[in-house]
């Protein structure tokens, strides 16, 4: 079982939520198997339910799971964790304190563990504060180097901007690609983003020189009538990442 999400060559993997595993099945299809589909631990009542369902999706998309959250849902942090040390998935999205907990329990370091860190409206500073408790408490707002530096310690693999509400936020989102690229870690931008500016948000990370992108695209690509990811969109957004 592949433990890495599978990268096209220029190191672009989509990331799009499942609302099945027949959906998870043609939206990985759509993206020739380049694509992690996230299943959320928040659409779940117990780990034992997330656990057995996501091994389903495990077995139909050669493991290509992300174990998400739910917008961001800083509650479901331990879940996330939990649930993980299971599945053993490509990919996790966690929040920033939830990180050196879930490379512990995954016991591997293969596995991408992104670390959410949020927009300040300050260009070069990142805030911390996304867990259970310290997204309650003042925001920690410190540079985005010092950010990547703490994530590499935990055994992090990449951080997640979110939210990005789209483009409201690319001068910081320049910045943030820029020191991923200097410290060589990789980058998810997550938040409002479609097909419209999807391009546009890949090529500042690609332009910046980062190594390895997934951009998160969700709920622009969902269908409001059966809350499927449509799958001719991820089809779409697959020859754009192609283009780089």
């Amino acid at each position: 079982m592949n433990l890495l999400p599978n990268y096209l060559a220029n190191g672009i993997c989509l990331n799009v939520l499942a609302n099945s595993v027949q959906n998870a099945k043609d939206c990985y299809e759509a993206a020739e198997g380049h694509v992690v589909l996230g299943v959320l631990t928040k659409n779940y009542p117990s780990d034992e339910a997330a656990i057995a369902d996501m091994k389903l999706y495990q077995a139909e998309i050669d493991n290509a799971v992300s174990v998400g959250l739910g917008a961001g849902d800083p509650k479901q942090s331990g879940m996330v964790t939990r649930v993980s040390k299971e599945i053993q998935p490509q990919h996790v999205n966690q929040v920033f304190t939830g990180v050196g907990a879930t490379r512990e329990a995954l016991g591997q370091n293969e596995t991408i563990i992104n670390g959410l860190v949020s927009p300040t409206g300050k260009v070069g500073l990142v805030n911390l504060a996304t867990g259970p408790l310290s997204s309650q408490a003042a925001p920690t707002e410190v540079p985005i180097e010092t950010a990547i530096a703490l994530l590499k310690d935990m055994g992090g693999s990449s951080i997640k901007f979110f939210p990005m509400k789209g483009l409201a936020h690319v001068e910081e989102f320049k910045e943030v690609a820029r020191a991923c690229a200097a410290n060589d870690f990789d980058l998810e931008p997550t938040g409002g983003i479609d097909l419209e500016n999807f391009e546009t948000i890949v090529k500042i990370a690609v332009d910046a020189g980062v190594k390895r992108i997934i951009p998160h695209v969700y709920s622009s690509i969902i269908d409001k009538e059966t809350g499927d990811t449509r799958p001719e969109d991820v089809a779409k957004l697959y020859e754009i990442i192609k283009k780089f």
